[in-house]
């Protein structure tokens, strides 16, 4: 009888456990993971080190050069499918707009019930990008970029702190929510590694400082 009970204690204890665990879940931010996860920060340094130091150089760039936004499945444009990632109860019509939902911007720790409220921000910026290699690119690699949702390139923020970030690395612009820096500076070496981008001095000085604190 004792071993009944006891059993039954544990059995509770674990159902209590998962129940605390599902109510922590539901009420975390979504979209501070809905970012696939960058690389470790061992890793990060290990790619910043690889990386090529280069002056930038914007002759030429036009924002036109890298197409978006494509269709990534069904209806939805890249836009609308990273709004349906990034989201929480995100409903959609028959063209995949949002037409209701809530999203957590990780930049600034804001949450919106508006998609309107919200940019898609480039992680590593297009100018960005074109200065540190992507203007020898096919305009086939420049769309990839631009719509890559497999990487941690993509995600949904509030949208007057992109346009506050601008095409800036991470020398000059930040987000102004430090939990988020590490993750931050993790996707941005993760991406320009995987495309063979460059950084400037300036920029691998400030992404070897953030790394070393993560």
């Amino acid at each position: 009888m004792r071993k009944f009970y006891a059993r039954r204690r544990t059995s509770i204890l674990a159902a209590l456990t998962g129940l605390i665990a599902s109510v922590a879940l539901f009420n975390s931010p979504n979209a501070s993971a809905a970012l696939p996860t960058p690389v470790s920060a061992a890793t990060a340094r290990g790619y910043l080190a690889q990386l090529t130091v280069a002056t930038e150089n914007r002759t030429g760039y036009n924002r036109d050069l890298f197409p978006l936004w494509i269709t990534i499945s069904g209806t939805c444009n890249t836009r609308e499918w990273i709004l349906k990632r990034d989201g929480s109860n995100v409903v959609t019509d028959s063209a995949c707009t949002a037409t209701s939902g809530s999203w957590y911007s990780p930049y600034d720790g804001a949450t919106w019930t508006a998609a309107s409220d919200l940019d898609i921000d480039h992680l590593v910026p297009l100018a960005e990008a074109w200065d540190s290699g992507a203007s020898k690119w096919t305009t086939a690699q420049r769309q990839a970029f631009a719509n890559d949702v497999t990487r941690p390139q993509l995600l949904a923020v509030t949208d007057n702190v992109n346009q506050a970030k601008g095409d800036q690395d991470p020398a000059t612009w930040m987000p102004s929510r430090t939990a988020y820096r590490c993750t931050y500076v993790r996707a941005w070496v993760q991406v320009k590694y995987y495309y063979g981008l460059s950084v400037d001095s300036a920029e691998k000085s400030a992404l070897t400082n953030y790394l070393a604190g993560c």
